[in-house]
């Protein structure tokens, strides 16, 4: 057999079905441009789980780590929670990962993750300021705004900034 055909045929070959060569002989050693470097990833912890519904208890433990590719991801600490409750579905289906970058205040319409009934309990909802009132907003009508006043404290923990979920 002709070895300069033989290459031929190999190039035709990967490049008819529009992969690396390397990808068929790893000996050519090509690298494609949509690899990403296992470097470039991080591991983001999940803190556990927060209620899109009435609040549920607020433990901030380790449940497990979800990689991000590192220049997709916000500045500053973030964190994942699992989300428990149908509140704030269209936007956010019960189960999806919600990706909380963490920061005291968030604008009006922003999704937050909020500490309420005296840090012991947390809630995932849209924020809303009327006068000294602040709203936590459900996305589903079939739920109630949760109501933060003077007797009513609260904190925001983060702002939602992706959601995730398995298909």
């Amino acid at each position: 057999m002709n070895p300069a055909l033989t290459r031929a045929a190999f190039n035709d070959i990967a490049d008819y079905f529009g992969v690396l060569k390397s990808t068929i002989d790893p000996r050519y050693g090509e690298i494609s441009k949509n690899l990403i470097p296992v470097e470039k990833y991080r591991q983001i912890p999940v803190l556990g789980e927060i209620a899109c519904g009435d609040p549920i208890l607020a433990e901030e433990n380790i449940e497990e780590y979800r990689k991000e590719i590192d220049e997709n991801l916000p500045t500053g600490k973030v964190f994942y929670l699992k989300t428990k409750g149908n509140s704030m579905v269209p936007t956010i289906p019960s189960d999806s990962y919600v990706l909380i970058r963490r920061q005291p205040v968030v604008e009006d319409g922003e999704i937050a993750a909020v500490i309420v009934n005296g840090d012991t309990e947390a809630t995932l909802k849209r924020v809303k300021h009327v006068n000294d009132v602040v709203m936590l907003m459900p996305d589903n009508n079939d739920y109630h705004p949760y109501i933060i006043d003077e007797n009513n404290p609260a904190r925001i923990l983060g702002k939602a900034v992706k959601v995730s979920f398995n298909l």
